[in-house]
């Protein structure tokens, strides 16, 4: 009977480690940023692996990221390992306030962000355009925008990582934004709650996108009720349509926090991880 303990724990962990879908936390979100307990809590929770943040930006040239310590580092990784977890990406969420396309200085904290995942062996990047670089609400940004993705791009690409960006655009316009960048090494970190939010098709956003335009999703709505609770969320709907596309790749939980329960954070995301590995796995 041990034995046979042993095999299904075996062919558990390697399930995880083949799985077609992969469900991740973030450190910012789970009150942790850059802290080693977030590796902990997610081992707990239940997830495959964990984005890091690159920390805080403010009016400084680049991150302040404690990542860039060789034995901090280390120590991340040798945990991450220890618990069979997988660093999943970098976020540079500090770019969610601060403006890409504005600021005098930007290369560095890309080329930074970048030098940290060669050194991590992470080969996905968040880059939020933010409310400064909110194309949508202002278009005369675009050259500003276009420009400096295609000098981060070219930074990407002869890194061999991908940078994933989020945008306040429609799927179509993504396309010819993408298309305009004309970067492999810039992609689209898909978020669910932006097309719901603007009253657009989630799952023909995702179609229009296809497979090789989406590095990343963000798997979650906006706070208010869980995944497996939230109305205008058909997450089989979403894995008919993403198994269709062929796509694959990790799905991570950003948000969907009960509102009655906002500072739940074990509650929140360990109910939201076990629904997602139930959907996707």
């Amino acid at each position: 009977m041990r034995f046979l303990l042993i095999l299904l724990m075996l062919a558990s962990q390697g399930l995880a480690q083949t799985a077609r879908y992969k469900v991740g936390l973030i450190d910012l979100m789970l009150l942790k940023r850059q802290k080693l307990g977030a590796i902990t809590l997610t081992q707990q929770i239940g997830a495959d692996g964990l984005e890091l943040d690159m920390g805080g930006l403010g009016k400084r040239p680049t991150f302040e990221n404690q990542l860039a310590n060789d034995s901090i580092r280390q120590v991340f990784m040798d945990k991450a390992k220890e618990l069979k977890l997988e660093i999943c990406s970098l976020a540079m969420t500090g770019y969610y306030a601060q403006s890409f396309c504005g600021r005098e200085e930007y290369q560095q904290s890309i080329r930074d962000c970048i030098k940290t995942m060669k050194a991590m062996s992470v080969k996905v990047a968040f880059l939020p355009l933010g409310v400064q670089c909110d194309l949508k609400k202002d278009p005369s940004i675009r050259d500003s925008v276009v420009s400096r993705l295609k000098i981060a791009g070219k930074m990407a690409e002869e890194a061999g990582v991908v940078i994933g960006i989020e945008t306040a655009l429609s799927a179509k316009e993504e396309v010819a934004l993408l298309k305009e960048i004309g970067s492999p090494a810039i992609q689209i970190y898909f978020n669910f709650s932006n097309p719901l939010k603007e009253g657009r098709d989630l799952y023909k956003e995702l179609k229009i996108l296809g497979k090789n335009r989406i590095c990343m999703i963000h798997a979650t709505n906006k706070d208010g009720v869980w995944l497996e609770k939230d109305p205008e969320i058909d997450m089989i709907k979403v894995k008919k349509t993403l198994d269709k596309m062929k796509w694959s790749g990790w799905l991570i939980i950003e948000r969907s926090r009960d509102a009655s329960k906002p500072k739940d954070v074990k509650g929140n995301y360990s109910a939201n991880t076990a629904y997602l590995k139930k959907i996707f796995q």
